[in-house]
């Protein structure tokens, strides 16, 4: 008993010796270790506490706005940002491109490589925005948007156009501006970047309380609420550019064509990627809706809150992926590999213990919640379970293979799994019910993500520490 006592408290030592307010010293490769995790560690917490406090702005939100704007004009509202929300696609992957350029450039040490990355995606993304913001505005006056969203009430009919001008112009400024967040996640510093996101919702909540209590429209709440987020992006970028990283400063002198080409070759892998995992992602209730009928998809969605909701350890596998560009990059092969297994480790045992309680007692939870109607099936439960697994493996896994020169063979695997996923759901709905929705993912993410995946990263590691150990021999 003794012994694992101690075993405890050398591991709590550990802890704290990673996890600390200053740097480590980096010029030891244990110093670089201990950085990246207490950079990962850093970067997770801050990225826990702004979806916390971002759930509690929603909480004294939605009903203020709903009950200001009334069901039709909210609705009006959140149909055009679930619509904008697939726009995210627009900027072709430039954007995770940028974040494994400069991480990998941070494992050379090179500001030039960095510099020159930053500078021609930055202005990639202007003229891509730029090239959208021109087609949009010529057919703006020709599309009668008051039947796009399907608004009757003479206010709605009004606002609908406005408003969808006013969001398309809020998410095409901030396209070249997502350079700032790319910048920051690959030099490991996302929590600086969390942190003005709390700024955002706090300017975006005062925006909104101002524009109700002055009894303004839909569009001045809308420009009101995003705008909260942009002047914290743009804050953060003035900061960053002049006093953190100046030669990271955008400039047409720093564009290079040549490198821009590569960044949109690695950005459209990543393009590829975000439309497979789309696909996986939003199939369910298009599924259920043409197998089982629209009623059924209520009780499938509510089990999928309940499991995603406790997934907590999302927070912490996004910093992973710079930290794994930077290692990778500079050599430091066997971080990676440890790195690796323990958090595909960490990240499995974790999402079985917090999500244990909802498999036991979902059925009593789901009750007290909605009601009796929605009491959801053994299989379905244990199916969100077993997706528990699915996920938080693929979520760490993923990580390592965005990082590195194994990402377009992870094409290839995500792409069978999100099609087989499709065809499994179909065949699975109409024979074993809704719960065959969750298992037809679980099945094909195992038998064509999980097992190649986890082949493909430790063979590759495996052969390059095999080649370094060689070449010193």
């Amino acid at each position: 008993m003794q012994i694992k006592i101690d075993l405890l408290r050398n591991k709590w030592k550990n802890v704290k010796q990673v996890f600390r307010s200053t740097p480590h010293d980096t010029s030891t490769s244990i110093g670089k270790s201990n950085e990246r995790f207490r950079r990962i560690l850093i970067t997770g917490g801050s990225t826990a506490i702004v979806k916390v406090f971002s759930a509690a702005i929603n909480l004294i939100t939605v009903p203020l706005t709903v009950h200001y704007l009334g069901a039709e004009r909210y609705g009006l509202w959140m149909a055009i940002s679930s619509m904008l929300a697939l726009m995210s696609f627009a900027d072709l992957g430039l954007g995770n491109g940028l974040l494994n350029a400069v991480s990998k450039a941070n494992g050379r040490n090179s500001t030039e490589d960095a510099q020159i990355a930053v500078s021609s995606t930055f202005f990639i993304l202007l003229g891509i925005a730029s090239i959208l913001f021109i087609c949009f505005i010529s057919a703006y006056p020709f599309i009668s948007w008051e039947h796009v969203f399907n608004v009757k009430s003479p206010l709605a009919i009004a606002e609908s156009g406005p408003t969808m001008l006013v969001l398309v112009v809020m998410l095409l400024i901030n396209m070249p501006l997502g350079i700032i967040q790319r910048i920051q996640d690959g030099y490991q510093e996302g929590y600086k970047f969390q942190f003005w996101l709390i700024l955002g919702s706090l300017l975006s909540f005062s925006g909104l309380l101002i524009c109700i209590y002055l009894k303004s429209g839909l569009i001045w709440l809308v420009l009101a609420f995003s705008g909260g987020q942009l002047i914290s992006t743009i804050l953060n970028g003035i900061i960053l550019f002049n006093r953190k990283r100046q030669y990271l400063k955008p400039t047409l002198k720093c564009f290079d064509l040549q490198i821009g080409k590569q960044l949109i070759n690695s950005g459209f892998i990543f393009f590829l990627l975000g439309l497979f995992t789309l696909l996986g992602n939003t199939s369910d209730d298009i599924i259920i809706a043409q197998t089982l009928g629209p009623s059924a998809i209520a009780g499938y969605e509510i089990v999928k809150k309940i499991f995603l909701f406790s997934m907590f350890t999302q927070f912490i596998i996004q910093p992973l992926w710079p930290a794994f560009a930077e290692a990778m990059e500079s050599g430091d092969i066997a971080w990676a590999k440890n790195t690796l297994k323990k958090g595909l480790l960490l990240s499995i045992i974790s999402g079985a213990i917090i999500t244990l309680p909802l498999v036991i007692f979902g059925k009593q939870i789901i009750l007290l919640w909605v009601g009796e109607k929605f009491i959801p099936s053994w299989s379905l439960l244990l199916g969100f379970y077993a997706y528990v697994f699915i996920s938080n493996y693929g979520g760490v896994m993923s990580t390592f293979l965005n990082s590195g020169p194994l990402l377009a063979k992870q094409l290839l695997i995500v792409g069978l799994s999100s099609v087989s996923s499709v065809l499994l759901k179909i065949y699975f709905s109409i024979n074993f019910g809704v719960s065959g929705i969750i298992w037809a993912t679980v099945l094909s993410y195992l038998v064509f993500f999980i097992v190649p995946s986890y082949r493909m990263a430790f063979r590759y590691l495996n052969g390059v520490l095999l080649n370094k150990s060689d070449s010193k021999e």
